[in-house]
């Protein structure tokens, strides 16, 4: 039995990627055909995705099959035996992702049954969120198209079982800590790159051509002084609702400087980080944002020209690049993000309108000060530790989740376990990411 749906799965997803290559999409013919061959690594998620792909497959042969046929009646054509086949068509699709969903297949997909449910859901949410992406964009999103026209769809592919795979190896809260800050850096190197070769002649590599400096703080003086352009606005309101002030910690193209400065800092001193006082933490941030938006307001107004405003925003960037290099590795704690940055205060502040937080279980904590040393956003005092919760520059970065050897700290959902929290916390946050590395560029 179990070979005979196998067969009926591989069956099915040719059968997909065959209608899909009639329809001239080569690139979701090939991205079909491929999935069946995850199934071969016998891991759980690869039956929950390719399962997920079937029940949709199923209902797209549903809905050809009612528009053929009322075509046909249109025209006065039989209609009756191409009903009956692709009624055939989608019963074994449907039966085939159904099967897959089954206590039987688990026993054959039985490898990492323990995280298979997030590194599915991993899968299906950057693939589905790729593809709606580039539907809707009017220019090519993904690299793959634009150097290959029509290969999208082997992107979105490897882009989506990389999500999958990282969200499996994040799980574990120590792998964690070490993996966080890699993945930030493989991001930001990515992005800077990208930027690099596109300035030096290679324009594919740039989104639009429209250049703007990777400057945190334009994303909201930026508007202001142009009186419009609201795409990264909003993008950044959109993770803030999706995973909070995560932003900070895993999607800052700028804030992974910070990080790599701060530990450096630290592991040359071999000191814990030191803990910046609220008078930085929020003053300082609050004056900063001040300083960029009231300045931005204020050349708009005075009809500044863009070289002016650009010079004037490059010399705030640079003079955050000075503080990471100076402050940042001196004290071992991301000085540039917690006391300069003027988006680190809006994502910290807005951020509280999304449900994620991070708790303290007091009754298992003993003060012993590992989360501490292992927060480099000064969001964990002993005042804040007392109190059950950290402090505002808190980033739901989770470096202190697997720093805690009792098992107190802990990520928090409405209505979710700790455990369950984290995990679909850890999901949204690595499908932002998967999804950041195709299509984030200037």
């Amino acid at each position: 039995m179990p070979q005979f749906m196998l067969a009926l799965v591989v069956l099915s997803h040719l059968l997909l990627a065959a209608h899909a290559l009639r329809r001239g999409d080569w690139a979701l013919c090939a991205a079909l055909a491929a999935v069946p061959l995850l199934l071969l690594s016998r891991r759980g998620w690869t039956r929950l995705a390719a399962a997920a792909a079937l029940v949709l497959g199923a209902a797209h042969w549903a809905v050809t099959g009612l528009d053929l046929v009322q075509l046909r009646l249109a025209f006065g054509a039989p209609w009756l035996r191409l009903a009956l086949i692709l009624a055939g068509v989608c019963a074994a699709s449907l039966a085939a992702g159904l099967w897959l969903l089954g206590a039987r297949a688990q026993g054959v997909f039985a490898r990492g049954r323990e995280a298979e449910r997030p590194q599915a859901a991993a899968f299906l949410l950057t693939a589905g969120a790729l593809a709606l992406a580039c539907s809707k964009a009017s220019l090519p999103l993904l690299l793959a198209d634009r150097f290959l026209p029509g290969s999208g769809w082997l992107e979105i592919l490897l882009l989506a079982c990389y999500a999958a795979w990282l969200t499996g190896r994040i799980l574990d809260p120590r792998a964690h800590r070490r993996l966080r800050p890699r993945i930030w850096a493989l991001f930001s190197a990515l992005f800077f790159v990208q930027l690099a070769l596109g300035l030096a002649g290679l324009t594919d590599l740039l989104m639009t051509g429209r250049l703007h400096l990777p400057v945190p703080a334009l994303i909201a003086a930026g508007p202001i002084y142009r009186g419009g352009g609201l795409f990264m606005p909003l993008l950044f309101a959109s993770t803030l609702l999706l995973v909070g002030p995560a932003w900070c910690s895993h999607l800052c193209y700028i804030g992974a400087w910070d990080d790599a400065c701060s530990r450096w800092g630290a592991k040359r001193g071999a000191r814990p980080p030191r803990v910046l006082s609220k008078a930085w933490t929020v003053g300082g941030r609050l004056a900063a944002l001040a300083l960029a938006c009231g300045g931005a307001l204020a050349l708009r107004l005075a009809g500044a020209p863009v070289a002016t405003a650009a010079w004037l925003a490059a010399g705030f960037g640079l003079a955050g690049v000075g503080v990471m290099l100076f402050v940042s590795r001196r004290v071992g704690a991301m000085a540039h993000c917690t006391a300069f940055c003027p988006i680190g205060m809006v994502g910290n502040l807005l951020g509280r309108l999304s449900p994620w937080r991070m708790g303290i279980r007091l009754d298992a904590c003993t003060r012993c000060g590992a989360c501490a040393r292992a927060c480099r956003y000064s969001a964990l005092t002993p005042l804040q530790i007392e109190a059950g919760k950290p402090g505002l520059s808190c980033t739901l970065c989770g470096d202190c989740v697997g720093a805690c050897p009792h098992d107190a700290m802990h990520y928090r959902f409405p209505g979710l376990s700790p455990a369950l929290a984290r995990a679909a916390f850890l999901t949204l946050a690595v499908t932002l990411h998967a999804v950041f590395l195709g299509v984030a560029r200037m």
